[in-house]
């Protein structure tokens, strides 16, 4: 299915023309798809996180417009204004975490159906790290990939960890999947943290702008996951930590405030990922792509010169 979907210009902050739509998975759910024009050189499929949305991404959408690039972004089963699993839509749920697979295919065909310039690159954040890696491994059609805090593992502390397995284990066997994980609330982040401390961003700007979006639209917000989801997260991280990396290009960034994912996998992994780059951020916060506007200009022409490389 498609056809013209919403899209909330007045908070997006991003480049003028995006256009928005409906896309159906395979399995049938509804998704969010948005892209933005941006020139000649290709287009960025930008893979968003956990809790996130398209409109989250229309500064980042901006600063690839400028270096000559097109972008589309996905809403996620379960998240932003695509179909949510559960009567309770504020939990952040998933039946099988492959099934974000179904996901990044209808945005493959609608992108090809809408003839969006080539090559492709990926750009992944947070738990879209995760389904990117999954993707890469299932080889898709990119030529070459950022990653950011990707959620390559759950940050949960050594004594709790067996805790967390066995607790989402179990809640699924006696129906209660659709709880909230512990120490997670219905309420998204940015509305209940302040911003002095919060783990996400060190700009204000930016900062403000998640909180205008989430309060002008709360349709958009998403609360803590449920169980299920957390095991399901905990089981696919684990089998991907397995596989080896794919003959792709990547270059991946790290705050070193990171707070949110565990980083342990995230240096394992590019440790031994042939040619690829693990580039650190001093101070820096969960969200790289959204720190402050000195951070964001490094970043991002380090991005444009790893895609050059690879046209």
């Amino acid at each position: 299915m498609y056809g013209p979907a919403p899209f909330y210009a007045d908070v997006a902050d991003g480049p003028p023309g995006a256009e928005a739509e409906w896309l159906t998975a395979r399995d049938g759910v509804r998704l969010r798809l948005a892209h933005w024009p941006g020139g000649t050189k290709g287009t960025v499929l930008l893979f968003p996180g956990r809790t996130e949305y398209i409109e989250k991404y229309g500064p980042t959408a901006g600063e690839f417009a400028r270096l000559g690039y097109g972008m589309a972004a996905i809403d996620w089963r379960g998240q932003g204004l695509a179909d949510r699993a559960l009567d309770d839509r504020n939990t952040g749920h998933v039946m099988h975490f492959r099934d974000y697979q179904m996901d990044v295919a209808a945005m493959l065909d609608a992108m090809g159906a809408r003839g969006l310039p080539q090559p492709y690159y990926l750009v992944a954040h947070s738990m879209g790290g995760a389904i990117g890696l999954r993707a890469l491994i299932e080889g898709l059609p990119v030529r070459a990939a950022v990653f950011s805090a990707p959620m390559w593992g759950i940050a949960i502390t050594g004594l709790l960890r067996p805790v967390a397995w066995s607790l989402s284990w179990a809640s699924r066997k006696i129906g209660l999947g659709h709880a909230y994980a512990p120490g997670t609330r219905p309420a998204t982040y940015v509305r209940e943290a302040a911003f002095d401390g919060n783990v996400l961003t060190r700009d204000r700007a930016m900062f403000d702008c998640m909180l205008t979006q989430v309060t002008e639209h709360p349709d958009l917000a998403l609360g803590g996951p449920s169980l299920h989801w957390l095991y399901e997260a905990l089981v696919e991280t684990r089998a991907m930590a397995r596989e080896p990396s794919p003959a792709v290009p990547v270059l991946t960034w790290l705050g070193s405030h990171e707070r949110v994912v565990d980083t342990a996998p995230i240096r394992d992994r590019m440790a031994r990922w042939p040619g690829g780059r693990l580039e650190l951020v001093d101070g820096a916060e969960h969200e790289v792509l959204m720190e402050t506007p000195e951070t964001r200009a490094r970043i991002f022409a380090a991005i444009a010169e790893h895609f050059a490389a690879h046209p």
